[in-house]
């Protein structure tokens, strides 16, 4: 959910994936070509004499590096040329003639912007400088797949702005409707003329955006690539169905939220994406999304915006109890938390980019915060996993990708998989490294800095910690429960720097990584609701 909607984590049946090396994908070379490292001398040889006993046609030689270029006959499989090869005793190395390409970065005007896609260190929107390679890896993943329009994506949400010149074009289209006549219900489904969605608020098939939220949401899923305007979506190419059922306020009613997931239901959507939330536990909204479930569809949904233990305190509808829901906690461009992002060890299953992401809105572009932003990033990669491999099932696609999550620190601990959704990993099935830059994994000293508990209103106190000899460190506080967005402790490094700020609650976790061996840190709190504070009980370094 966009930071400031009202609430919304699941516990879905634990699904074992086996992780497979480049499942469905295959490196590219040029048929029957292998590049060949000869052994010292072979190489005064003629190139005839080269060709037969390599058992094929030398092509090209590269001088001075001992390699040619072997042809071989197409019918026979790479890998047993390479066998073959590599058994010859005048070769040294075989390998097939790999084939590269320029990368398909977007050309996109904005693209730059979006850091969840791809993050090479630079500013956000709001100038806060990242971390390179904090992202969903989509570059990578475009390699492989960039969409299909097989697959279809509910956005249950405010609507989508269907003519927004970067959505438009991928938008799904009901063409029963499309080519029906005008204010009759020609496909039979109980809603006239829902050529692009649904309004479940007028149970009509009207459901422009009249917020921004939805259309933002929208973007990040399937904003059209390449075509010399705005940002990119996950998806290049996709169709987006549009499910209103939150007002222009932002708000919306249980039995319209049933509506509209029904709706997604049966007109087919695969995956539902939804950033909203909030009251309790419903019997019948829960109802709706295992018809999703039967129906076969993913529910992706937001954690929430609230500094919430959704372990503790469950919030709706990320927190059912279905085998297709997944639910999404936010990170921002340097990979910590989002200070005011719901999370969950057993709860919530995966981070994504959710602070300060530029995407489409009523006609032009913004950047919002929230889960409500992490939501999309992940419902597009569930999108374009299914492009890929489009025979999967519901709880495959959410198998893999909670399996093919990337390690990072700030989600160990506070999501089921430790880790944030990685495109090109669920496309390839494989796991990526641990974090190399988790602190957990780092040389440790035992440190006693600490509030006091409960603390006083009106605090503002300074504390000075150091780690003589440390490049850099991290400092871990195994009890942190403040006022959220009221009381904070903000890090400052040596050089006066901004680290980060924290608020909340946010027991048993590092800080961001600190530079230098020194730091200051200031605890300042408001005229009311003092908590337990918080306790520094050891810092990481290297």
């Amino acid at each position: 959910m966009k930071k400031n909607f009202s609430k919304v984590g699941a516990v879905a049946a634990t699904m074992m994936l086996a992780i497979t090396a480049n499942a469905k994908f295959t490196t590219e070379s040029v048929p029957g070509e292998f590049v060949v490292k000869l052994k010292p001398g072979m190489m005064r040889m003629t190139t005839q004499a080269l060709s037969t006993q390599l058992n094929g046609f030398v092509t090209q030689k590269i001088s001075g590096q001992d390699i040619v270029v072997v042809k071989k006959a197409v019918f026979q499989t790479n890998d047993s040329a390479i066998k073959s090869l590599n058994e010859n005793p005048m070769v040294e190395i075989a390998e097939p003639n790999y084939i590269y390409k320029i990368s398909k970065t977007p050309t996109d005007p904005m693209y730059s912007q979006t850091w969840g896609l791809g993050n090479i260190g630079q500013a956000d929107p709001k100038n806060q400088v990242g971390v390179a390679g904090v992202d969903i890896n989509a570059e990578k993943a475009w390699e492989i797949q960039t969409g299909t329009r097989e697959k279809i994506v509910a956005i249950i949400d405010t609507g989508i702005d269907y003519t927004h010149p970067d959505l438009a074009e991928n938008m799904w289209v009901n063409e029963a409707e499309k080519n029906g006549q005008p204010g009759v219900d020609d496909d039979g489904n109980g809603v006239v003329d829902d050529i692009y969605g649904y309004n479940a608020i007028t149970g009509t098939g009207n459901m422009k955006d009249d917020q921004g939220h939805g259309s933002h949401c929208a973007g990040t899923i399937g904003a059209r690539a390449n075509n010399g305007i705005g940002v990119a979506g996950v998806n290049w190419n996709v169709r987006m169905m549009g499910v209103k059922f939150l007002d222009a306020g932002g708000s919306g009613s249980l039995a319209d939220a049933i509506k509209a997931i029904d709706y997604a239901t049966k007109m087919g959507a695969n995956v539902m994406s939804n950033s909203w939330g909030g009251g309790g536990f419903s019997q019948t909204l829960l109802d709706a999304i295992k018809r999703s479930n039967d129906a076969g569809a993913v529910f992706i949904a937001a954690a929430g915006n609230e500094y919430n233990n959704n372990d503790n305190s469950p919030t709706y509808p990320s927190t059912y109890q279905v085998d297709n829901v997944i639910s999404v906690a936010a990170i921002d461009n340097r990979g910590a938390k989002a200070d005011f992002s719901n999370y969950g060890k057993k709860t919530v299953h995966l981070g994504a980019p959710g602070v300060n992401v530029m995407s489409t809105t009523g006609g032009k572009y913004a950047s919002f915060s929230g889960t409500s932003m992490a939501t999309p990033h992940v419902a597009g990669v569930a999108a374009l996993l299914w492009a890929n491999e489009p025979n999967l099932t519901a709880a495959e696609i959410k198998a893999r990708l909670v399996a093919t999550t990337r390690p990072l620190a700030s989600m160990k601990g506070k999501t089921r998989t430790g880790g944030m959704v990685d495109a090109y990993g669920a496309l390839t099935n494989t796991q990526a490294p641990p974090d190399a830059n988790d602190p957990s994994n780092w040389a440790t000293v035992a440190m006693n800095v600490a509030s006091e508990s409960p603390y006083k209103s009106n605090t503002n106190q300074t504390f000075e910690v150091s780690v003589p000899g440390a490049k850099e460190f991290a400092l871990y506080f195994d009890k942190f429960n403040v006022e959220s967005g009221y009381d904070f402790v903000t890090i400052y490094d040596a050089a006066g720097n901004k680290v980060q700020q924290l608020t909340g609650a946010n027991d048993e976790s590092f800080s961001m990584t600190i530079t230098g061996e020194s730091a200051r840190i200031v605890f300042t709190s408001d005229k009311s609701v003092e908590k337990t504070g918080w306790s520094i009980v050891k810092a990481a370094y290297r």
